[in-house]
This record gives C-alpha cells, sequence and structure tokens, in this order.
C-alpha cells in the first residue's frame, strides 16, 4: 500500500492505492462503490489480468484514504484523473462497481467496465419515502437532531461531511452521462441485484451505444465469484 497527495480547487487529499503487477505496460484502474473499499476489488481481481498493471484506489472518505470535504461526484472524478496522471497512467481501462461506475464513467476512458453500476434513479420503497418526508418536515422546522433517527446504520456512521456528500450523490441521474459516453462499455449485472435493478443495468446499456451487456446469478457483488469469466471477457472485449 502507498499513498499520494495532491491538490483540487484549494482541497488537499492523500490517496491511498496499490499497484499489482508494476511491470506492466497497459494499465487497468479500479473504483470501487460506496462504503466499499480498495480491498474489495484487489482480492478478487488480483488473480486475473496478469498482461496489466493493476491499480486499486481508495476513494477520498473510504478506506484508508481520508476526506475531511462535503465532494460531488464530478470531484471524485477530478481527483481521480489528478490521481492517475501523478501515476502517469493512462484512461485506457477504469472498472466501477456500483458508485465507482458513476466516477469511472465522467473520467471517460477509452474502456469502460461497469459492474452493477448506480446512475440510474429508481423507485423508492414506501417506507423510505415515509422517512424521507417525516426527515424534511423536521429539518423545516429546524430539528435536525431528530432527523437522524431516521436515518440508516450505514448512514449515521458516517462523518458528516461525508453523510452530506453522500445527501449530494445518492440520487444522481446519470440518464445524460451515460448517453453521451460514445467510447467502447462492458457492462456486467448480477441478475439478483436489490442496490441497483437488472432493469437499470439494461437501461444503462442502451443508453450506451457501444457497448455489450451480460448478467449473472448473483446480487449486488456477483463479481466476486464470476471475476475469472468476467476478466477473459475484458480482455477479449477491449479496444
Amino acid at each position: 500500500m502507498a499513498t499520494k497527495s495532491l491538490t483540487i480547487n484549494n482541497k488537499f487529499f492523500d490517496i491511498s492505492y496499490e499497484i499489482i503487477n508494476p511491470m506492466a505496460t497497459k494499465d487497468i484502474v479500479f473504483l470501487h462503490g460506496w462504503g466499499s473499499n480498495k480491498d474489495i476489488m484487489k482480492n478478487v481481481f488480483s488473480p486475473y489480468l496478469k498482461n496489466f498493471r493493476h491499480i486499486y484506489i481508495d476513494l477520498p472518505g473510504f478506506g484508508k484514504s481520508e476526506n475531511k470535504y462535503v465532494l460531488t461526484t464530478n470531484e471524485y472524478a477530478k481527483i481521480t484523473e489528478e490521481f492517475l496522471k501523478l501515476l502517469n497512467s493512462s484512461k485506457d481501462i477504469i472498472v466501477g462497481h456500483s458508485y465507482g461506475g458513476k466516477v469511472a464513467t465522467l473520467i471517460n476512458p477509452k474502456n469502460l467496465v461497469l459492474l452493477s453500476s448506480a446512475g440510474i434513479l429508481e423507485e423508492k420503497p414506501l417506507d423510505v419515502k415515509i422517512k424521507i418526508f417525516f426527515a424534511k418536515f423536521l429539518n423545516f422546522f429546524g430539528l435536525k437532531n431528530i432527523t437522524k433517527r431516521f436515518r440508516s446504520k450505514d448512514v449515521n456512521s458516517m462523518s458528516e461531511n461525508m453523510y452530506l456528500t453522500f445527501k449530494n450523490v445518492v440520487n444522481e441521474d446519470f440518464f445524460q452521462e451515460f448517453s453521451n459516453f460514445t467510447n467502447n462499455a462492458l457492462i456486467f449485472w448480477g441478475k439478483n441485484d436489490v442496490a441497483t435493478s437488472l432493469k437499470s443495468g439494461e437501461t444503462i446499456a442502451n443508453l450506451i451505444k457501444k457497448s455489450s451487456f451480460i448478467s449473472y446469478d448473483g446480487d449486488h457483488y456477483f463479481f466476486v465469484k464470476n471475476a475469472k469469466d468476467i476478466t477473459t471477457r475484458i480482455e477479449n472485449g477491449i479496444c
């Protein structure tokens, strides 16, 4: 594990990362999802793609990369692009899982690999809608401390700046961003994913003109058991 420091818009970041196969001449970058870290991606994919230099990154606020700021997805993309410049890395192949898929799309790589990417707004369950309604109602009357009771356990464990960052990014509609992506895309999905539905994957595949789509048995982390097939398809499908 190593770190590199960078500054974007007067915001300072120490980015934790790890490189596998450092002597390889072609790069593949892995971006994890919200609440995750680079180790999950590394543990799954490092045994494969031996001809590539693997770059695993902890996005700011996750894993061993600290974050003191309220960020947007556009800022996450700019931070990641600047970090890749520090490693003299190309943008040939970027793999993004869940939230990392949105960041990867904005970076506009030559080959985009999406694993159950976030970015398509889906209908919220009724209980979630009710919680949101009461939270907004209480916020209107300045009762912010009470609204914390309506947050999920995962959200409650976040620092305040990461909670505000989460609010910035959770309801983003990437319909236009996917439509505007004109490079090569490989899209992989879990058939039983309840975090980002199979229908969302099919929608993204329809929006990105130069894309291929394949689904596997499994949930949001379907790629853990299907890494060998996915990496073979990446090797055969990149341009």
